[in-house]
């Protein structure tokens, strides 16, 4: 097949219409510019050339050839271009990863800040749970995953930088006429006796669970929701109370009552986790824009 640096000779004579002229633009001397086009014509099975008594034109072999040669050498420089963005980290695509409470702020907000730093820069977003955002980030499926370590830990594998980003406190949401959102802070043991709102199966090792265990007490589950913010619904109802990762705060309805647990509160930690040796430029600017956005 028709090497690169060969379609970049035809095109310099086919614009110049002469192989000196050519040779000077390049740098070589005439007959090695004769000697390449005699070759590319041998390549292509006949003359791309009519030779003129001053200088050279195309025949209509050579204007067949010429015409896909230009559209390779354009799509070739704009490959070049999207690759330097990419390794700039001034264009292409980035694959964000993130569990579903990073969404509800962290994310966003550093997302926001991504788009305004790097406009070029196009973003895909794919919601997940922590162990199959890493499993993808291992495949090469996304560029940076925000993860924790619950409900299961952590495996990053070998391939994966993991870089921590905060501790994450969990709170309890009360309905607003709760006795106890008067108080600044709860003791989980005074909420013993009250409805919990979970999402995990009967039976599943869950931080309600442990955190109950902690306090002596094992907690009533009548209610079992997945998602946090139908979670939190239930408990606007008066039908319960539920933990709410504090993350997720500044997102939570105004007529809930969030409350700190104290020494009792369970905790779990968050993380961005990239590709250890092939991290692109742009996720390690978005790395830097989470970093900042982590609530003090």
């Amino acid at each position: 097949m028709f090497e690169t640096d060969a379609l970049v000779l035809l095109d310099i004579v086919a614009r110049t219409g002469s192989f000196t002229a050519a040779a000077l633009q390049l740098s070589h001397t005439q007959s090695a510019v004769s000697r390449r086009i005699a070759s590319l014509e041998a390549e292509a099975g006949g003359p791309l050339f009519e030779r003129l008594p001053r200088g050279v034109r195309l025949t209509p072999a050579g204007r067949a050839l010429h015409r896909h040669a230009r559209e390779v050498l354009e799509r070739l420089r704009r490959a070049g271009e999207e690759l330097s963005a990419i390794h700039t980290g001034t264009g292409g695509r980035l694959r964000v990863g993130a569990f579903a409470t990073a969404n509800a702020v962290l994310v966003p907000a550093a997302l926001r800040a991504f788009r305004e730093a790097s406009p070029e820069v196009g973003v895909t977003l794919v919601e997940g749970l922590s162990g199959a955002l890493m499993e993808a980030l291992g495949r090469g499926e996304i560029d940076i995953a925000v993860v924790s370590d619950y409900p299961s830990g952590l495996g990053p594998g070998e391939d994966a930088e993991v870089v921590p980003l905060m501790e994450d406190e969990l709170l309890v949401a009360l309905p607003a006429d709760h006795p106890l959102a008067a108080w600044e802070e709860v003791d989980l043991r005074d909420l013993k006796d009250e409805s919990w709102i979970e999402g995990a199966p009967p039976g599943s090792a869950t931080m309600l669970a442990a955190a109950c265990a902690r306090a002596g007490f094992t907690p009533r589950v009548d209610i079992r929701i997945a998602e946090w913010t139908g979670k939190l619904g239930y408990v606007a109802a008066g039908l319960g109370v539920t933990l709410v990762p504090a993350m997720a705060a500044p997102a939570v309805r105004s007529d809930l009552a969030l409350r700190r647990l104290g020494d009792l509160a369970p905790r779990r930690s968050v993380y961005a986790a990239l590709p250890r040796t092939t991290a692109l430029p742009a996720a390690r600017t978005l790395l830097a824009l989470l970093r900042d956005r982590v609530p003090a």
